[in-house]
């Protein structure tokens, strides 16, 4: 959808606009105040002649241009009619205020809303909303937002979107931020979140998407978004409710979005290198310091100044507890550190500099110059907490040190930021000055950390060897039949699982026959698509040696099984040898209703029942995903050689994964769930074998 007339209007109509407080006031306030040239905005009212002494038409039909954008803040039953009236005038985007739709869940509002959704599509007019708090563009200052907020200057270059037109005022508050585009898209059921999404991940101005979304109206979409902000590198920072069950119920009845999985989410935005944030301080930090950055660190490792010992330890514990890496300096940084720090400071990173350095702009500008030198550090964060009213001279000497590295190094500069210690209101004029060198000021260093982690996860992320696409389906029925063992293990083996050869058996006569013919012990069991769970009936029998115990073994299944479960069409019993012992592993699938089929791999045993120890994510799979997959397994060391133990087929089981991904992403509009517990994993080598399989389809 082409969101240029909405998003870039060249002409502006407000209609409604009014002096009163709401949205017709409000709107005619905002453009008053933040736009110099409106010559090509029209205020539009049937019984005003003047808006706040401005000239009112009475209708759009009068404005003497064409005009690309209404900003219509009159009530819902108006909508309609003034669509139509403005497509006559080349109308191709609306902003609408208006409540009364899907959102109130009536048999009217979901008419109103279909006759709004037909009318847009019909006309052709891109329509923010309805019951949206409206934009503004800070790039081309189009202001058609209804919330009024101080007046300041917010041009930069993050892209806000966000399905709360409070949150979009929240953020605009914040003294840091400063946007290309703050986009409150309300319910969102012309123009989509991922639209939005779009849009700023195209615009050269947008550095960073920042968006807080209640749930994905289009899986494929959202999928083909994040891939080109991958590609691109741009980050996009989401902040999405629905992460508890009474989060989720909220987010449904305030928009009308599923909000799905929230495990699932989680596994798609790390597929697609997009960042998680848990409010909306983490998601204004975060946004704040990728957008102030003037570039990304080249490695994900960091150096801590700081002017104290107990500051210094506060920086490694917490940057411990969020897995940042503090390498060691190089014997040269530390030889040239013991040079320039007093006799008593003992130099390590996190580094404690003793204060004595921060009253002097060139004995600060050289201990930065120094770390930042080391070719073990990508970023440099300066602890040092900005008070509003400044009392100690230090911050004016470690400024002027800071500024001289970063205008003598240019572009070879590091990435530098700088964390306080606890919350404070901060001093502007220092914040701007840091701003306007490209050093962020993080906020204490519980979130400070946090986001950096964020950071360094970004910064790690490739994008080349991930399977950038989601294998979103269409399921034709709520109906669910499951596959026996034999057929499910039938259906995987065609796409490369590596299942055992195993035969079905009809007769104690067929069973003493094969049992005859094979050396291996043998595993007996009831095969059948109505008993999932063969031991509850006496269906399965371990360690079958020869003829006389497979047709013990025959007799005893069936006359157990008939007796619990005669309603069960019996096929015969399934025999096969035993698999040797190995690393237990289970695999599973469940297919997600936004995002496809997601891909479940865990230790087995009690890893998986007790401690919860998985890695779930998205079909397809590529193989180095497989193995990100593993890696990431708090019992990754038990398939590495725990302790001299021997190192597992880690390949044979990427390549496992791959393949059950492979058949779930092409069984996606029939797939209901897949399960294969256990799966041996035998040492390096030797591959995997696949001792039980379950698969649940839909009904077509």
């Amino acid at each position: 959808m082409d969101l240029t007339k909405l998003l870039k209007p060249k002409s502006v109509a407000v209609i409604g606009a009014s002096e009163k407080e709401g949205f017709g006031g409000d709107v005619c306030r905002n453009i008053l105040t933040y736009m110099e040239d409106r010559s090509h905005v029209y205020f539009i009212h049937p019984k005003r002649d003047q808006v706040f002494g401005v000239p009112c038409y009475k209708s759009v039909t009068e404005v003497p241009e064409s005009v690309d954008l209404m900003v219509i803040c009159t009530s819902q039953k108006t909508v309609i009619p003034l669509l139509k009236e403005g497509a006559a005038k080349g109308c191709g985007g609306a902003v609408i205020f208006a409540s009364g739709y899907g959102e109130v869940g009536t048999d009217e509002g979901r008419a109103n809303e279909k006759e709004l959704m037909e009318t847009a599509r019909e006309l052709g007019i891109a329509v923010m909303g309805p019951n949206c708090a409206g934009f503004v563009n800070y790039v081309d200052n189009v202001q058609a937002f209804a919330f009024i907020s101080d007046k300041r200057d917010r041009k930069g270059s993050v892209g806000v979107v966000s399905q709360s037109g409070q949150l979009c005022l929240s953020l605009m508050d914040c003294p840091g931020m400063r946007f290309s585009y703050s986009i409150s898209a309300g319910n969102g059921k012309i123009v989509q979140m991922e639209d939005y999404m779009d849009f700023l991940v195209e615009d050269e101005n947008t550095k960073v998407v920042s968006v807080y979304i209640e749930g994905v109206k289009n899986a494929d979409k959202f999928a083909a978004v994040l891939k080109k902000a991958a590609d691109k590198r741009k980050p996009v920072v989401i902040l999405k409710a629905g992460r508890s069950a009474k989060g989720g119920a909220i987010a449904a009845s305030h928009t009308g979005s599923l909000s799905g999985s929230d495990a699932s989410f989680d596994a798609v935005l790390k597929k697609f290198g997009a960042i998680r944030v848990d409010d909306l301080e983490e998601l204004m930090a975060m946004s704040l310091m990728l957008s102030t950055l003037k570039q990304m660190p080249k490695q994900a490792t960091f150096a801590s100044m700081n002017l104290s010992g107990g500051e210094t330890g506060i920086c490694a514990d917490v940057g411990s507890l969020n897995g940042i890496e503090y390498p060691d300096f190089t014997k040269e940084t530390l030889a040239s550190l013991k040079e320039q720090l007093p006799s008593y400071a003992s130099p390590n990173n996190p580094l404690d500099m003793t204060a004595s350095l921060s009253y002097d702009a060139d004995l600060y500008a050289g201990a930065l110059r120094t770390v930042m030198d080391d070719p073990n550090i990508g970023m440099v964060l300066i602890g040092y907490t900005l008070l509003l009213e400044i009392a100690d001279p230090a911050i004016h000497y470690m400024y002027q040190g800071i500024e001289k590295v970063v205008k003598e190094k240019g572009e070879n500069c590091k990435p530098i930021a700088m964390i306080p210690f606890a919350e404070n209101t901060r001093n502007a004029e220092y914040q701007e000055k840091l701003f306007n060198i490209g050093v962020p000021v993080l906020p204490p260093t519980v979130y400070a950390f946090k986001i950096l982690r964020h950071l360094a996860d970004f910064i790690s992320y490739t994008p080349e060897n991930k399977s950038l696409s989601l294998a979103v389906g269409q399921k034709k029925s709520d109906e669910t039949y499951a596959l026996s063992e034999h057929d499910s293990k039938k259906e995987l083996g065609a796409y490369g699982v590596p299942v055992p050869k195993e035969v079905i058996v009809t007769s104690a006569e067929e069973a003493a026959e094969f049992a005859k013919n094979t050396k291996e012990a043998l595993v007996m069991k009831v095969e059948s698509a109505d008993i999932l769970h063969k031991s509850d009936v006496g269906g399965v029998k371990l360690n079958i040696h020869g003829p006389e115990e497979a047709v013990q073994a025959y007799n005893e299944i069936m006359e157990s099984v008939s007796s619990k479960r005669p309603d069960a069409k019996i096929n015969g019993i399934l025999t096969v040898p035993m698999l040797k012992s190995g690393v237990e592993m289970i695999i599973g699938v469940n297919n997600d209703p936004q995002f496809g089929p997601m891909v479940m791999v865990g230790m087995g045993g009690v890893f998986v029942e007790l401690f919860k120890d998985v890695a779930l994510y998205p079909a397809p799979i590529s193989k180095a995903e497989a193995l990100d997959m593993l890696r990431s397994l708090k019992s990754f060391k038990l398939l590495n050689g725990y302790r001299g133990g021997a190192k597992c087929d880690i390949d044979a089981l990427c390549d496992t994964i791959v393949s059950i991904a492979d058949f779930a992403s092409a069984n996606r509009d029939t797939l209901k769930e897949l399960d294969i517990n256990p799966l041996f994993v035998y040492p390096e080598g030797e591959g995997v074998g696949v001792a039980d399989a379950l698969v649940v389809k839909y009904k077509e």
